[in-house]
């Protein structure tokens, strides 16, 4: 399963070219950019899917990454060069659903997509609201799996159905998990601990988990959630 349209951010002009053929060949309509600035100027860049290089010229690519994930709900794939023990979750902060570090054969781009496409790809006919189960503390998705949810799963979704659909902060989020003032390391707990909430979704179901980071404000559970 891969998008119908691709937009691929990178400045190397070898590497983006020989990529775009390589996802042309599988049936992927990818559109090259060679910096940010380019993207954010084509008032037609409309996307199923966006591959984004961190190095680029004019917009940074963290940059370029938190303003794409303001406009739209697109898988965003990050593939770079840069290295740095902040940078994975740096990108899984601002919005990204997976990041490979370069050098990366094509075949695991493609992969890579694929895995992020089919995991946004909704049950067909499935419909509703996910629904929290106080007294069995349990996440019932749409097509009626049944999310068994460790403490701290429990803590943040009481949060996200406080919120109704708004963003919740890292540090309201932080404070419900006892963990106040945390400090840097505070992000990396938060981090964690949505990582498994969603790991545990995307076991049970598969449907689109509805948990996105907000970049520099938190995370939001996108889609409707009740209490049993």
């Amino acid at each position: 399963m891969l998008p119908r349209t691709l937009a691929l951010v990178d400045d190397d002009p070898v590497y983006s070219e020989y990529l775009a053929q390589h996802l042309g060949h599988k049936g992927v309509q990818v559109t090259r950019y060679a910096d940010g600035n380019s993207l954010l100027a084509d008032t037609a860049a409309e996307y199923d899917f966006f591959i984004i290089d961190l190095m680029l010229p004019g917009v940074d690519g963290e940059q370029l990454l938190d303003i794409v994930r303001r406009r739209s709900d697109a898988g965003v794939l990050v593939v770079s060069g840069r290295l740095g023990p902040e940078v994975f979750s740096n990108v899984l902060r601002a919005g990204a659903d997976m990041y490979l570090a370069k050098p990366v054969q094509f075949e695991q781009v493609e992969h890579a997509i694929e895995a992020v496409y089919r995991r946004s790809a909704r049950v067909a006919g499935a419909t509703g609201p996910w629904r929290l189960d106080r007294r069995a503390r349990t996440l019932a998705a749409p097509d009626g799996a049944q999310i068994a949810l460790a403490d701290s799963d429990f803590v943040v979704l009481e949060r996200f159905l406080g919120a109704q659909g708004e963003p919740v902060s890292r540090d309201e989020l932080l404070t419900a998990l006892g963990r106040p003032n945390a400090g840097p390391e505070g992000a990396d707990v938060l981090n964690a601990v949505m990582y498994r909430l969603r790991r545990r979704i995307e076991r049970a179901t598969p449907m689109l988990v509805p948990l996105q980071a907000r970049s520099r404000v938190g995370y939001v559970f996108r889609a409707t959630l009740t209490e049993v």
